[in-house]
């Protein structure tokens, strides 16, 4: 599991109480079950903290909203990115404003990016038929 620092994990902690209207919809798509993966919210990650994080995937989910192509958000942005991908973890960036238009094909993107990245089921070498 990635782990994140102490400052970190308070900042993810309150931030899970200030979820945007877009990262709210898409929460209560991804813990459903129904996905097939386990899904963390505002996971703390080095000195960053993910907006959506499957650890089974390795894949981290942000939702940008407007303000990330303002002023310097682009180049921390990337710079966070490259620490995150240099931990071996894919990030999506997701437009808030997709997320508002068409939740489900955002959501069915998303578990189909997790599923490639970690099946949901791999056969172990005991089951019948494999030798």
């Amino acid at each position: 599991m990635i782990r994140g620092t102490t400052e970190a994990f308070h900042r993810s902690r309150a931030s899970r109480r200030k979820l945007t209207l877009p990262e709210v919809l898409l929460w209560q798509q991804l813990r459903k079950r129904g996905t097939g993966h386990k899904w963390r919210r505002q996971q703390p990650a080095g000195v960053y903290s993910l907006d959506f994080y499957c650890h089974a995937a390795r894949l981290c989910i942000e939702v940008d909203g407007e303000a990330h192509s303002r002023g310097d958000r682009p180049q921390r942005d990337a710079r966070r990115d490259a620490w995150v991908q240099a931990q071996g973890i894919v990030t999506l960036r997701i437009p808030a404003v997709d997320i508002l238009r068409d939740l489900d094909a955002v959501v069915r993107g998303i578990v189909a990016h997790a599923t490639e990245r970690a099946p949901l089921h791999s056969p172990s070498r005991d089951e019948p038929g494999e030798e």
